[in-house]
């Protein structure tokens, strides 16, 4: 395993290690230089099963060869509903290979937005998990006329089901197999007419008008990126990696799905997402991507069975720790690590660090890496002191992923890097907002070229909508947003207003305030409806003295709760309001939580009411 003072197995590469100029030839190409290799593993009923790229690669023909036997066209766009599971990589790689554009969509998504990302995209033909996920389909079928069909995966409780339009991935697979016996060169065709400068994916974003919008990225741009990551953090065919982000996330698609793909890294796919801490360690990964969230999990785990533990447990952490910070700081510091330093943190391992990290199921890591969210230095530290380095990386989906990155050498926690070798990234000069440019950026927004033409400049630079400083070696720290959008501790991106709004619907609520940005979850600070509060209290004989008493109420609490219950039917999970409270002082236009239009400043409402916010997070 790597040590603090011994990095030299995490050094770039700059070299490109599998030919191929779009994702399905880098893939057919992979194919033939690795067939016997395993590059899959999924769990199932317990056991772990793994797939090599020949078999891979038999999956993603049949599939491929079905599509087009039923009809599916060059540029037609499918899209993928369901959890991250071997099926998503074979349908995604199969939908490419036919020359289409492959679009994920959150499996935690409402049916309503599972309608609307079908009718942006354009969707002829929709992967779904199972029965849960084609129940959304199906009750949005008939709004969606360019919908020709549903292929699903797992027909378990779906055995009886006898519609025209859907039919199961095993169907689709057989249909695939007759076809290409029947036209042995057609697979191949559509591959070779791909071209770089196609359109690829589509990966949708949330945006300020609160409807997501689908960055699209060319085969060209894909590829460059995925090149460009192995000069960030090289990655091998001996290494392997755990793939339990969703893969409709850029994070996974690209970090896992596609660079695993590029460098024959291993994919281990989790059970289901409850089990992602019991798989870890089964899997061990070498190289392990998470957001802030997961990372954060590890740590209280970790801290909550040292409580349980006994005494000479916790004084050996406590004193095996302590040997790993200093370590820590002296590498962080650029200083020197004594032989005695070293050798006191061996027996540091043999006492108690081995066991941690066994405990979270980093003990084979070289690496670890943090993105999509701002991430505690503190924590970054920790993981430092128990002898695994964990690299800070910062981009979004308009960039491919990643745009900087610590390089293992120069580690600064709290820093989010400089700018990767394979784009430019500068402030600002007026507003200090963060700025990229390079063949990682995205060709725009679908059907939205004036949100297009607002975030990419006449220049090619891409506006990010963070601000950040930049010290005197390159390295950035983001300091703020320029909108409202929130970036949770899980890296998911919501925008509060469209929250917000909804919330409004309400007679008993005047205003509204989504908290959450670098939290584990959201939460809103709420004005209800002075009248029409009183009203129903008076209505439901409810007793209250004052204003105050009356948000206090256990009756009135519950009529808001009901609220957020409906607005949350509404959203994806991750975008659901937890916890709220209610603003106990009666708000008027003299008071500097209001605007002259009576409606909440947020920034002053989340400075003030601090310690309210604090107790929802307890």
């Amino acid at each position: 395993m790597t040590q603090l003072w011994d990095l030299s197995d995490i050094q770039p590469n700059r070299e490109i290690v599998m030919p191929g100029e779009t994702i399905p030839a880098m893939f057919w190409h992979a194919v033939k230089q690795r067939g016997p290799n395993v590059w899959l593993r999924q769990k199932h009923l317990g056991l772990w099963r793994a797939q090599t790229w020949d078999q891979t690669a038999t999956a993603v023909s049949e599939i491929a060869g079905g599509l087009i036997s039923l009809g599916f066209a060059k540029g037609e766009c499918a899209s993928i509903l369901s959890n991250t599971v071997v099926e998503w990589v074979w349908a995604d790689l199969a939908v490419l290979s036919c020359g289409g554009v492959s679009n994920g969509i959150y499996p935690t998504d409402a049916t309503s937005q599972v309608q609307y990302l079908c009718e942006d995209s354009r969707t002829t033909f929709l992967f779904v998990e199972d029965d849960e996920q084609l129940d959304k389909a199906l009750e949005v079928r008939d709004q969606l006329p360019g919908l020709r069909k549903i292929v699903v995966f797992d027909m378990e409780g779906l055995h009886g089901l006898e519609d025209a339009n859907i039919l199961s991935l095993d169907a689709l697979r057989a249909l695939g197999r007759t076809y290409l016996t029947q036209h042995p060169n057609e697979l191949q065709q559509r591959v070779d007419a791909c071209r770089p400068e196609d359109l690829a994916i589509l990966v949708y974003t949330s945006g300020t008008t609160g409807k997501p919008k689908g960055a699209m990225h060319l085969h060209a741009g894909l590829v460059y990126t995925v090149r460009g990551f192995n000069t960030l953090i090289a990655q091998t065919e001996q290494d392997e990696r755990m793939c339990f982000l969703p893969l409709c996330h850029i994070a996974e698609r690209m970090g896992g799905e596609y660079f695993g793909l590029y460098t024959g890294t291993k994919l281990n796919f989790v059970e289901n997402p409850e089990t992602i801490p019991e798989n870890v360690r089964e899997i061990a990964p070498t190289v392990f991507t998470g957001v802030p969230r997961v990372w954060e999990k590890f740590y209280s785990g970790v801290m909550i069975s040292l409580k349980e533990a006994g005494k000479v447990q916790q004084a050996a952490y406590a004193w095996g720790i302590g040997v790993g910070t200093e370590i820590a700081n002296r590498v962080l510091a650029g200083q020197a690590v004594s032989s005695w330093l070293k050798f006191k943190f061996q027996v540091a391992q043999w006492l108690a660090l081995n066991n941690v990290r066994k405990l979270i199921g980093i003990h084979r890591a070289r690496f670890l890496v943090t993105g999509a969210a701002p991430i505690s230095p503190d924590l970054v530290r920790w993981y430092l002191a128990l002898g695994v380095p964990m690299l800070e990386v910062w981009g979004m989906t308009e960039t491919c992923g990643a745009s900087t990155g610590v390089p293992a050498e120069r580690m600064r926690p709290g820093s989010i890097g400089p700018a990767a070798a394979f784009n430019e990234v500068r402030l600002d000069p007026a507003t200090g907002e963060i700025l990229v440019r390079g063949k990682n950026v995205f060709a725009g927004y679908l059907n939205l070229p004036e949100k297009t033409a607002e975030t990419i400049d006449k220049d090619g630079w891409l506006h990010t909508g963070d601000v950040g400083v930049m010290d005197a070696d390159g390295y950035f720290r983001i300091t703020d947003r320029m909108k409202d959008i929130i970036i949770t501790a899980g890296g998911k991106n919501v925008t509060p207003s469209e929250l917000e709004n909804d919330l409004k619907f309400s007679p008993y609520i005047t205003d509204a305030v989504v908290i959450g940005d670098k939290r584990p979850y959201l939460t809103a600070i709420i004005m209800i409806d002075q009248e029409n509060v009183e009203k129903f209290a008076q209505d439901q004989d409810v007793p209250f003295s004052n204003y105050a008493s009356l948000t206090r109420s256990p009756e009135v609490q519950a009529l808001i709760q009901a609220d957020i219950d409906r607005v949350n039917l509404k959203f994806a999970r991750v975008e659901q309001i937890k916890k709220f409270f209610l603003l106990e002082n009666q708000l008027t236009a003299e008071d500097e939580e209001l605007t002259p239009t009576m409606k909440l400043k947020r920034k002053l409402v989340e400075q003030k009411y601090a310690a309210q916010i604090d107790a929802m997070y307890r």
